[in-house]
């Protein structure tokens, strides 16, 4: 019966495993695809990742009551998702066509999203299976910070990231259509 116990709690393992990596493969080819630029998805795209932002920003607010720096996080993650928007945009492959405008975004960025996915879900994990033993005053930054502020973190970069993008995206599309519409 042990043997039996053992090999499903394997099983499940081994399937989790498998699944998280499928959902990050996917993520990755999802965020290199070959897309054309409409304005209404444009338009909603930047509509809709403003709102996702305030909505975070709030929750992060309301969450700096009982977890401290949590807010904080959040903005340092707003900043480095910010940038990495930008740099998003400066190696996104534009291509003008007689149907419209497509881009391709940069293979490179997505892989340090995806990273950064990772790296997040392999933190909670050794967070998780390593409590501290020393005093928290003589903890570095990065073990003594919980796993909830790096979240926050992660999440705030990824919100920013596609917001800037969002906004990118939908300025380049403007100033594609300005020409054809004199």
């Amino acid at each position: 019966m042990p043997i039996i116990l053992f090999a499903l709690l394997l099983f499940v393992v081994l399937a989790f495993a498998g699944v998280v990596l499928l959902s990050l493969a996917l993520r990755y080819r999802a965020g290199t695809w070959r897309r054309q630029a409409r304005r209404w998805v444009a338009t909603m795209n930047v509509w809709m990742t403003s709102f996702s932002a305030l909505l975070f920003l709030f929750i992060a607010f309301l969450m700096s009551f009982w977890l401290g720096p949590t807010l904080q996080f959040a903005f340092a993650g707003f900043a480095v998702g910010g940038l990495l928007g930008l740099l998003g945009l400066v190696l996104t492959r534009w291509e003008v066509q007689q149907e419209g405008l497509f881009y391709t975004p940069s293979r490179s960025v997505a892989v340090v999203i995806t990273f950064a996915i990772t790296a997040r879900f392999l933190y909670g994990w050794w967070h998780a299976t390593h409590p501290g033993n020393s005093l928290p005053g003589q903890q570095h930054w990065l073990t003594s910070g919980s796993a909830t502020q790096f979240s926050f973190a992660v999440a705030a970069g990824l919100i920013a990231y596609y917001l800037v993008y969002a906004i990118g995206v939908r300025l380049r599309l403007l100033r594609h259509e300005r020409p054809r519409s004199l």
